[in-house]
């Protein structure tokens, strides 16, 4: 079922980057052998690989999705069969882990303006429907490379439910993982005037963004938005409200959004998290010109868009 029948139009029109809801995963037939098989066969199906964590793409005019067919695969040494993503527009789409096969990259192409490239250069520019094919394609694919070997015996794991489930071959054991992605809350501080932005080590040149931190064991969203601000900056919070999510498959994680107010100012940066922490005005922030000392998050992302939210309630 797609999401779109039972939530109405206003998530449609309000909906974060690869969150899209046009895909019909249809999850009640992944057991069913034949009929995937009738799918994978047809000449409706659409095959995406991943390639060492990358995506193959069309690099004509603009970046679109490129496909391989159910022939293109039978000359590949596959590991395991394709995965189904599901159907869109009556295609049925799958995706297939190339990465174990050391051949030149020519060799994955179906057309001379493709190639594989990482989907966090490019996926913002993409359509929100082939960006969230994609990015589904390589973080399930992720979460594959890291469950081959049982978790609880260390055996090895076999694939099952048309790639959504693998389970223990050692029948003492047998048990089942399914693909998981991990929880982290990302959060818009603000005083009414202005807002927390911070840069970690890691960030590109130059950018600042909001505070996020992953979900640990006993809590809940609320605490451990909470808890990551504290641990960050030294603030503490009142008016935590959710507002929105996001897939981040860069590797496998689940952003989720929040806006809170600060009952205190004066910040103490963790030197071991963060290089710098301040806080910024709504004018500051519209100034920003690709030239300044400081740049916002990607427009892709989910904290570019808590951000520019809270600018344009001015």
């Amino acid at each position: 079922m797609r999401l779109s029948e039972f939530t109405g139009d206003s998530l449609m029109n309000s909906k974060n980057f690869y969150a899209t809801v046009s895909l019909d995963r249809q999850a009640n037939r992944r057991s069913d052998t034949a009929w995937i098989n009738g799918k994978l066969n047809s000449q409706k199906s659409r095959i995406l690989p991943v390639w060492r964590d990358q995506s193959l793409v069309s690099t004509g005019k603009s970046f679109t999705a490129a496909y391989l067919t159910h022939e293109s695969l039978q000359s590949l040494e596959l590991k395991d069969k394709p995965i189904f993503l599901g159907s869109l527009n009556d295609y049925s789409y799958f995706c297939v882990d190339l990465s174990h096969l050391d051949l030149p990259i020519e060799e994955f192409q179906s057309g001379i303006d493709n190639d594989f490239i990482d989907l966090r250069q490019i996926g913002g520019v993409m359509s929100p429907d082939e960006a969230n094919l994609l990015a589904y394609a390589r973080g399930i694919n992720y979460w594959h490379k890291r469950n081959v070997y049982c978790g609880v015996c260390g055996k090895l794991t076999i694939v099952e439910e048309s790639g959504h489930q693998r389970r223990c071959k050692n029948k003492k054991c047998n048990t089942i993982q399914f693909p998981r992605t991990d929880s982290a809350c990302i959060v818009l501080v603000h005083n009414g005037d202005k807002i927390i932005l911070a840069r970690a080590d890691r960030f590109p040149p130059k950018m600042q963004s909001v505070l996020a931190g992953f979900l640990e064991p006993g809590e809940s969203l609320e605490d451990c938005v909470a808890r990551e601000v504290f641990e960050e900056v030294g603030i503490h919070l009142t008016d935590i409200h959710y507002r929105h999510s996001q897939p981040w498959p860069f590797p496998s994680s689940l952003m989720v959004g929040f806006r809170a107010r600060a009952v205190s100012f004066d910040l103490r940066p963790d030197e071991k998290e963060l290089v710098s922490a301040d806080w910024f005005t709504r004018r500051e922030l519209k100034a920003i010109t690709p030239e300044s000392d400081i740049q916002l998050p990607r427009k892709d992302s989910i904290a570019r868009r808590l951000i520019d939210e809270w600018l344009e309630e001015d």
